[in-house]
């Protein structure tokens, strides 16, 4: 028989939790082991039932589902859950991400959209040795490079792997992100994602810009003797002064 996966729903709304409940017992390869009404009672149902999924809503009662995963932070467990967090709000997608949320599901949802990111968790918990370095790194204080980064196109929010971003350009209160040909905005300062990309692969070559070095076709010299970066999409983008010094003496 395959393996079933001790899963866990966390929802303060009757209706919602019930909904979900039903929707994890109709998955054969899920096992609903118990479901909490707010967050106190989730966290104490994690430590005691060490589910492998839980499904957990943003905003509940006494504390948020961040909170929630926050406190796991803290004391790591043996084992770390996958967890899918469910809101009405799409502000908090990129704090769930920084707490290591494998997917977002923004109210209302489908239960084709339920089933494609349960099916993105049980993917990845097999990788459960690298969710608890995760933990481990949040318990230290410590914050290793961001690997995806949630997006909304056509009303669907939905991870984005950070190794597929070509260029990030500030748009006042907004962030556009290129990828393959398309550009999402997202409500975040472009300062928000500076500190958790990883420096080896992103530079932040002016104070709008931040470029995915894989992406570079060319570097040329203005007549100024700034370099101006050439993306392959055909974005062209004048480093500033400093970091254009900073690359020439990089150069071989």
């Amino acid at each position: 028989m395959p393996a079933r996966f001790r899963t866990l729903v966390a929802e303060d709304e009757p209706l919602a939790r019930e909904g979900l409940a039903d929707w994890v017992r109709a998955m054969p390869s899920l096992e609903l082991v118990g479901c909490a009404i707010d967050g106190a009672a989730a966290l104490e149902a994690i430590r005691a039932l060490e589910p492998a999924l839980v499904l957990m809503d943003i905003q509940m009662p006494g504390m948020t589902g961040l909170e929630v995963l926050r406190a796991l932070s803290t004391a790591v467990p043996a084992r770390a859950p996958a967890v899918i967090f469910t809101t009405a709000y799409d502000q908090h997608a990129l704090a769930a991400f920084e707490l290591h949320a494998v997917d977002y599901l923004l109210k209302p949802y489908s239960r084709d959209r339920f089933e494609e990111a349960v099916s993105h968790a049980l993917e990845g918990l097999s990788s459960s040795e690298h969710a608890l370095r995760a933990l481990e790194a949040a318990a230290r204080g410590t914050a290793e490079p961001m690997q995806r980064i949630l997006v909304r196109d056509q009303g669907k929010i939905f991870p984005l792997q950070v190794d597929a971003i070509e260029h990030l350009r500030s748009d006042t209160k907004y962030t556009a992100i290129s990828s393959q040909g398309r550009s999402y905005l997202v409500r975040l300062p472009l300062s928000s994602f500076e500190e958790r990309l990883d420096r080896r692969r992103f530079l932040k070559v002016s104070r709008s810009c931040i470029v995915n070095l894989d992406f570079v076709e060319a570097m040329l010299p203005d007549a100024g003797s700034q370099l101006v970066v050439r993306m392959r999409d055909g974005t062209q983008v004048t480093a500033s002064r400093e970091v254009s010094k900073q690359l020439r003496a990089d150069s071989i």
